[in-house]
């Protein structure tokens, strides 16, 4: 088996790293790539040394997997290329996510919908992903009607640069790194990715149909807002949701409890609930402060938090390659 990790220097691709390491993926080759500043550059892994390749170089080795973190535009011009070579392409960017003919994947969830067929398959948005996963076995037990959901992300769900400007804020550096348009540190920004014409973010546009396809059900109604926060270690989410069945609290967590990846932390009286600083670093969705909204009949609120970059991002990326290796779907 080998494995190409495109990105293999930003935030995620590191982390991609980390998860192949601690899961122990077994490989007999790994490729490391990046954008042509990075190129030649040494990595160390697992104790081996590797050198950073170029695209057109990775391309030319045919991978049997490659796993995308370096953006929507570079995924659209060479995801199809690592395809053309019979390369399985796990892609992180939104490039592909909405795309009918491309396969959006949680590998809890959905992971049934993948065939041999599939050369270019979809990692869903981080705030999507910890969603779902504790919707999931929900939806099934009750049938989702409606989701009403607030997000408060993590700054490293921008990247480097932006931890760098959270950073520089707080130290009092007024002249340093700027990728948003307002300060971050002491702030929230209800603004994450461009605007568009309905007045929703595509950040939050992404949730509402997202959620959708990896659920299988164009009947959802979701409404979003996305808020970035000066925290560092996850994203967190208050969740609003109506059921078109009545539910029962201790089944709901006992549901919860019994699902594969979601911790359920729900202890109020001791001050126990999901936080990000809890969750960095950690593969598991957090669930807690489950109880009914007692304004109408049928609905749930919930607070769920995850690290972005690891089950958000790089973690599911892994699980969806080795689902493929595990069903015998990729050579």
């Amino acid at each position: 088996m080998r494995i190409a990790v495109v990105g293999a220097t930003g935030l995620v691709g590191q982390e991609m790293l980390k998860v192949l390491e601690e899961r122990q993926v077994e490989f007999d080759d790994l490729y490391l790539v990046a954008s042509p500043k990075s190129v030649g550059q040494k990595i160390i892994f697992k104790s081996k040394e590797y050198t950073i390749k170029s695209m057109e170089e990775a391309v030319e080795l045919a991978p049997d997997i490659a796993i995308f973190s370096a953006g929507g535009g570079t995924s659209l011009e060479w995801a199809p290329k690592f395809a053309a070579k019979g390369t399985v392409v796990i892609d992180n960017s939104s490039a592909w996510r909405m795309d009918p003919t491309k396969k959006l994947v949680v590998p809890e969830i959905n992971g049934h919908v993948l065939t041999s067929e599939d050369l270019i398959i979809a990692n869903p948005n981080c705030s999507t992903i910890q969603m779902v996963m504790a919707l999931a076995p929900l939806h099934r037990q009750y049938k989702i009607k409606r989701i009403v959901v607030s997000t408060y992300q993590s700054v490293t769900g921008t990247g480097k640069d932006a931890v760098q400007q959270m950073m520089e804020e707080r130290q009092g550096i007024t002249n340093g790194m700027k990728v948003y348009p307002h300060r971050i540190d002491m702030n929230a920004l209800p603004h994450i990715d461009s605007f568009l014409d309905n007045g929703y973010t595509k950040e939050e546009m992404k949730m509402v149909n997202e959620t959708r396809k990896i659920l299988e059900d164009q009947s959802i109604g979701v409404t979003s807002t996305t808020v970035r926060i000066p925290a560092i270690g996850g994203h967190s989410e208050a969740v609003n949701v109506e059921f078109h069945k009545e539910f029962d609290l201790k089944e709901v967590r006992e549901l919860l409890e019994n699902t594969p990846g979601v911790v359920v932390q729900d202890d109020v009286k001791n001050n126990v609930y999901p936080m990000p600083i809890n969750s960095k670093g950690r593969d598991e969705v957090f669930v807690g402060r489950l109880r009914r909204d007692e304004s109408q009949p049928k609905t749930l609120n919930m607070w769920i938090v995850s690290d972005n970059l690891r089950k958000g991002a790089a973690t599911n990326a892994v699980q969806i390659a080795e689902f493929l290796m595990e069903k015998s779907l990729v050579s």
